[in-house]
């Protein structure tokens, strides 16, 4: 298990590999459909927004609030990646984000954006999001709220030893690209 703490240096990124597991603290900003379309057309994000380094979390919480007003999160799943293809491989440039992290993986864009900026995909336990939420040790804000609703906003959010597994690493490795292989080739053996 390697733990990967902010600051999230390309260093430390270019230092994973395929298959790793990672338990993430620090602070991840979620973004999904709505917000990746409108930065890849020229988006403004605000300016407490600052994703250089940073790592993109394809989630769409659930939030409710406390009895203090504070904002708490009470399921945290990834939502699908590929959604994000035709856009992701622009904002990891653009941006400057050294990690992704979702569920079922993303195409070839986003790999060799990947290698080019020092980048990897994380993978995200799928049907855990209760398990998950309880790693969110508090929410910072939430922006572009009004824009685009709950589920579509940046919601900045504390992490602690949040788990995930690398499937996409900074030298073009890609545990998505091997199963595929693997399937297509028991497939064919079959015909």
């Amino acid at each position: 298990m390697t733990k990967l703490t902010l600051p999230f240096s390309e260093e430390k990124i270019r230092a994973l590999k395929v298959g790793d597991a990672v338990e993430i603290t620090g602070v991840v900003f979620t973004g999904r459909d709505a917000v990746h379309k409108y930065l890849f057309k020229g988006g403004e994000l605000p300016p407490e927004v600052n994703l250089q380094d940073g790592i993109i979390y394809h989630c769409g919480p659930v939030v409710i609030k406390d009895e203090a007003d504070r904002w708490k999160v009470v399921a945290a799943g990834p939502t699908t990646s590929i959604r994000e293809e035709p856009y992701q491989g622009q904002i990891i440039g653009q941006f400057g984000l050294r990690a992704i992290i979702g569920k079922g993986g993303m195409g070839e864009g986003t790999l060799a954006a990947c290698r080019e900026h020092g980048c990897v995909y994380l993978h995200a336990i799928g049907g855990a999001a209760q398990v998950l939420a309880e790693k969110i040790t508090a929410v910072r804000d939430v922006y572009l709220m009004e824009k685009f609703g709950s589920p579509e906003a940046i919601w900045e959010l504390e992490v602690q030893d949040f788990p995930a597994v690398v499937t996409m690493d900074s030298h073009g490795n890609s545990l998505h690209r091997e199963v595929l292989a693997a399937s297509t080739a028991a497939l064919q053996a079959r015909v």
